[in-house]
Parts: structure tokens; C-alpha cells; sequence
């Protein structure tokens, strides 16, 4: 007898397209992702990026070199002093300057705290993401001890714009050295708190584990870095391969994972926040004294107090604050990278000679991590992806600057 054509099976179901964002908790900003899905499973993933572009690689090139620092805080804004600092090393890398002792133990201090504010975001959403919210109240809760030690410092909790090119913006208060240490005192008991909710919880741990996993020869290819990196088991960090502003003067060790899923990016970030704990105390204890910024009234604005009484002091206000001059470093290129919390943040600026970047450029650590996620989800549970992203922590603003 002839073959007949198999009968349609009228019960199979078709794949559907699941939106998730722009607009979702999840997201942790305006993210949008087209998933592809067979039931609950994702099947394929499309990113759509781009929703909080605001052009902030073209607006350094209408800005002179100090105006620019007011736009490194919208990029990563849980963490903004630590792209105030990377942005001015570059520009001081560019000029051939070093800034004061005191001035780097000073950023030092403020990126290491930076890095917690930024973990304890990461962990306290990551966590309510997953279903633990006591974690988040916890998180939150230190945050707000580390926004009130930045507002003393810079005048502002978020945006804080304290680095100029060449130091910081002005000295610390006379009790920045009390607010530090009350900190980094009371931190270790309720990071033992938080342990104690997540580490060994086994909900946490069935979520986590075997979830979003990256070798450490995917990572590499993906151009990883940061904690996404150090969690699949390779052991870089720009403070200890490529030392700034004095971090070869501090011990610290470097976390590192193994399996490189979702439960080994949240050991790394948990003991990062140990580390950068243990860097305060060292640089707090060792605080050198002297300026806070480079003694050179061609780069830094002079004291009021002298500008109002000192014709040569006035002179120089004028000659960097005025259009068309100010700081102009020599014809050239530089890129200069930092370790943020994210990973690595890098600054390439091509200088024509005059006042302003002819090129910037900004390599945010976000952009290289995030494009590997279709790829880590692929297979997994609707459920799984919230957990997948938000263990790459992206934050939306460095995303799309």
C-alpha cells in the first residue's frame, strides 16, 4: 500500500513571543527582551538595547574636560564616584600628571565604598527578583549608612561630581575618618546576616545553581570582566594586574569561582564587598597627609580667598573657566580603564591639542557582559532568566549611554 503523509498533530502547541520589558521590575532599567518561548522554556532570545541612549560619548566632545565629570555619574548610577575616578585618571594619563598621595588613597577610599553601595543594590534586588526580601530591606539599609558618608563628602548623595582633573573637587571633612570607620566597624554584622539568609538557604540554592553557566573560555571570548569574569574561575582584576592610584600599596585578594553560574557570580560579589572592607581599613589607617589636588594653577582653579584678592590668581580663574580655554592636554590618545564594580570601564579620548576631547569613547563593562545573556538563557525556564540577568547586574544607563 502506498504511504500516506503523517496526520498534523492538532494538539502541539506553537512557540510564543514573551516580551519582557522595557517597563518590568526585573529588568532593572529599560530593558526589553524578545523571548522566543516553548511553554516556559526559552528557546531563543532576542536584546533590544538602546532605550536610554542619551549620547553621552558625543556630548564629551562639546564639553570641556571638567564639565564632562557631571555626565560620568549618569552612566552607572549606583556607583558614580567610581566613573568620576576612571574618567579623571584617564585625563590626567593623557596629560602626564600624578595626583597627590592623599588625593589617591582619598579616591581609593571612595571607589572601594562605591563598590559596596553598588553590590548591596546588586544583592538586594537580585535577591527580591528570586523571592527574598528581607535581603533587600538589609541591603538598603547600609546603602543609606554609605549615601550619608557621600553627601558629607561631596555635597551630594547620588550625583556626586567630586573628582576634578588633577585630585578632588576639595578636601574631606575633618570627621571623615570617624564616619569610615564606624562603617566598616558595623558592616561585617549584617553582612553575616545576609549570608546567613542566602548562602546555605536551599530555595537560593536550587535557583542559582547550574543557572546561566559560562566556562572560563566562554567568559574570555565574551570579553568578560569583573565579577562575571573572576566567576567563572578567572582570576583578573585591573587593581592587582594593572595597579591605579595606589592600589599596589594595599593587600587584598581576589575572589574567585569556579562553575561560572548565577551561584558563583553571587560568592565573588559577596566576598568582593569583605575585600574592598578590608582595602578602607588599610587606607584609612594610612591616610597621608598634604594637598588633594596637583599644585598647578594651569590645570586647578585657585582658592577663592585668592582669587577675589590676587590679580594673578584671578587671571588663572579665567584662563580655565573661560570658553575656548581652560585644560588642553597635548595632541594625542590615551585609553585608560579602572576596576568598577561591574567589571572594566574604560576611557579612550583622542585630543586635538585644544580645550575639549576631539573622541570619546567609553567601554562600560555592562555592554560586553550583557551580550552574551541570549546565549545563557537558551534552555532555561522562563524563571531562570530574571535570575541569569540579574546576576550580570546590568545597569541600563551604562548599557546605552
Amino acid at each position: 500500500m502506498p504511504e500516506t503523509a503523517p496526520k498534523e498533530d492538532t494538539l502541539d502547541s506553537e512557540h510564543m513571543t514573551l516580551n519582557l520589558g522595557p517597563q518590568h521590575p526585573a529588568t532593572h532599567g529599560t530593558l526589553r527582551l524578545v523571548l522566543e518561548m516553548d511553554g516556559e522554556r526559552v528557546v531563543n532570545c532576542v536584546s533590544d538595547i538602546g532605550y536610554l541612549h542619551t549620547g553621552f560619548e558625543k556630548l564629551g566632545e562639546h564639553m570641556n574636560y571638567n564639565q564632562y565629570i557631571v555626565v560620568t555619574d549618569r552612566m552607572n548610577y549606583l556607583s558614580p564616584l567610581a566613573n568620576n575616578i576612571g574618567y579623571a585618571i584617564a585625563v590626567e594619563k593623557l596629560l602626564g600628571i600624578q595626583v597627590p598621595k592623599r588625593a589617591q588613597y582619598i579616591r581609593v577610599i571612595l571607589c572601594e565604598l562605591s563598590r559596596i553601595a553598588d553590590h548591596l543594590v546588586w544583592l538586594g534586588t537580585h535577591a527580591l527578583d528570586i523571592g527574598a526580601f528581607t535581603v533587600f530591606l538589609y541591603g538598603f539599609e547600609q546603602r543609606e549608612r554609605l549615601y550619608n558618608i557621600f553627601e558629607a563628602v561631596t555635597g551630594a548623595r547620588l550625583t556626586t561630581s567630586y573628582t576634578r582633573v588633577g585630585g578632588v573637587m576639595h578636601e574631606v571633612p575633618t570627621n571623615f575618618v570617624e564616619m569610615i570607620t564606624a562603617f566598616t566597624a558595623q558592616f561585617p554584622g549584617t553582612y553575616r546576616d545576609l549570608d546567613a539568609l542566602l548562602t546555605r538557604n536551599r530555595i537560593w540554592i536550587d535557583r542559582t545553581k547550574g543557572i546561566g553557566v559560562v566556562s572560563a573560555e566562554e567568559a574570555i571570548a565574551w570579553s568578560f570582566t569583573g565579577p562575571c569574569l573572576r566567576g567563572s574561575g578567572v582570576e583578573r582584576d585591573l587593581r592587582k594586574a594593572e595597579p591605579y592610584s595606589s592600589y599596589e600599596d594595599f593587600d587584598f585578594d581576589i575572589p574567585v569561582g569556579s562553575k561560572g553560574d548565577v551561584y558563583d557570580r553571587y560568592l565573588v560579589r559577596m566576598e568582593e564587598m569583605l575585600q574592598s572592607i578590608k582595602i578602607v581599613d588599610q587606607a584609612v589607617r594610612n591616610l597621608p597627609s598634604g594637598p588633594v589636588k596637583v599644585e598647578d594653577p594651569k590645570l586647578i582653579l585657585p582658592e577663592k580667598s585668592e582669587t577675589y584678592t590676587k590679580m594673578e590668581s584671578l587671571i588663572h580663574h579665567f584662563e580655565i573657566i573661560m570658553d575656548r580655554h581652560g585644560i588642553s592636554p597635548p595632541a594625542g590618545e590615551v585609553y585608560s580603564c579602572t576596576e568598577s564594580p561591574n567589571g572594566e570601564l574604560g576611557w579612550y579620548i583622542v585630543s586635538d591639542g585644544t580645550g575639549r576631547p576631539w573622541r570619546m569613547r567609553v567601554r562600560p563593562p555592562c555592554f560586553m557582559n550583557y551580550q552574551a545573556f541570549p546565549e545563557m538563557i537558551k534552555g532555561l525556564m522562563i524563571s531562570d532568566v530574571v535570575a541569569v540577568l540579574g546576576s550580570i547586574n546590568v545597569i541600563a544607563g551604562e548599557l546605552d549611554r
